[in-house]
């Protein structure tokens, strides 16, 4: 199993959706823990997001995430809706 890091922004958003919506925060943290259990079964992302990995949660979000196979590691980056996740660029 790998050790987990969240970025400071995924965390902001985390503790918003816990008073906003304690149903979606639970299903976050069930698909991270199912992530941490195997995170090469998810999917890269292309370029210029290349290093980094999604998986959606409901029909219109994405949880993105990066995998550092040395420290064995899986880092938890942002959480956002479909159309807005890929116009971004993260520094982790």
């Amino acid at each position: 199993m790998y050790l987990t890091e969240i970025t400071e922004d995924l965390d902001d958003i985390l503790s918003k959706l816990a008073k906003k919506d304690p149903k979606k925060l639970d299903i976050i943290l069930n698909k991270m823990e199912e992530i941490l259990e195997n995170p090469n079964r998810y999917k890269n992302l292309k370029k210029p997001l290349n290093n980094l990995k999604r998986v959606h949660i409901d029909k219109n979000y994405v949880l993105v995430f990066a995998v550092n196979e040395n420290t064995e590691t899986v880092i938890f980056v942002y959480f956002d809706h479909h159309d807005k996740i890929y116009c971004k660029n993260y520094e982790y």
